[in-house]
């Protein structure tokens, strides 16, 4: 068992440091060659630190560890609000929550954090008729994610946007880049793939074979999964601060991340785990 412990976390260790070193620093540099708005890095950095997550709860499902997805998943969530409340006071940002976008945001933050509480509380954690509601709950939050960006944080928005214009436009529109970038991404989704072949099979041994609780083996997931997100919230409010000395634009930025990252792991990723489950 100690064997089948130790390939564990190093399969896991090594899904996040790649979604950590590679994943997200690829994606970030891809979204300033394209002159991206904080709210559309931070978007494409939530959907970039959910894939640990993807591919654990798609590995656990595809395996009949259906109870260690939910606590993946309900852990990760958990896990992502309270590094990012972290990573504001380390930055002393707290006044970026005086912005009513930043506030609602957060409100649906905590509600995906409560709604796999009362899920397994009632335990209905795995019902097929949950994955529509879900779906309907994603499209919601996006929806109001957009148009609350739209009416809180224009002005914001506006004085990126000529920042950006000021600093010249060498970097920007570089398709030599933007295809490296790319092919980088496709190469990364293979190496996490294969890697997460291996966790399966590992996850599958500690839980069958060794009888380890499922909803222990999911916590430690959402621990592991968690870290790339923690590396994102501190390195937005950083690299704005070092850049343009604007503390909300690294605050949306690591908002948005959060926001993408819980509603993703929710609503999709948990829904792919449930009708892989459902399947098998």
């Amino acid at each position: 068992m100690f064997f089948e412990i130790i390939k564990f976390i190093l399969y896991a260790g090594l899904i996040v440091l790649i979604a950590k070193y590679i994943l997200v620093i690829t994606l970030r540099k891809l979204a300033e060659n394209l002159s991206l708005k904080p709210k559309t890095v931070g978007d494409i950095a939530g959907y970039a630190t959910s894939m640990p997550e993807l591919l654990t709860i798609t590995i656990s499902s595809l395996n009949g560890l259906m109870s260690t997805s939910v606590f993946n998943i309900l852990s990760s969530n958990m896990i992502n609000f309270i590094q990012y409340m972290a990573s504001i006071l380390f930055h002393k940002n707290k006044k970026a929550f005086q912005n009513k976008a930043i506030k609602i945001n957060l409100t649906m933050v905590i509600i995906t954090i409560m709604i796999p509480i009362f899920l397994v509380w009632k335990k209905i954690e795995i019902q097929v008729w949950i994955v529509p509601i879900f779906l309907i709950l994603y499209a919601l939050f996006q929806f109001i994610n957009h148009n609350v960006h739209e009416l809180y944080l224009k002005k914001e928005d506006s004085q990126l946007i000529r920042q950006i214009e000021e600093e010249g436009k060498g970097e920007e529109g570089n398709t030599r880049k933007t295809v490296l970038y790319i092919f980088i991404l496709i190469i990364t989704g293979i190496l996490l793939y294969v890697i997460g072949e291996l966790l399966g099979e590992t996850l599958n041994q500690l839980c069958n074979q060794f009888h380890i609780s499922q909803t222990v083996i999911g916590i430690l997931l959402g621990f592991i999964t968690s870290i790339p997100e923690l590396i994102t919230f501190f390195e937005a409010q950083k690299h704005y601060k070092a850049q343009r000395e604007e503390d909300i634009l690294g605050v949306v930025e690591a908002t948005n991340n959060l926001l993408t990252s819980n509603v993703l792991n929710l609503f999709i990723i948990q829904s792919i785990g449930i009708l892989i489950y459902s399947m098998i």
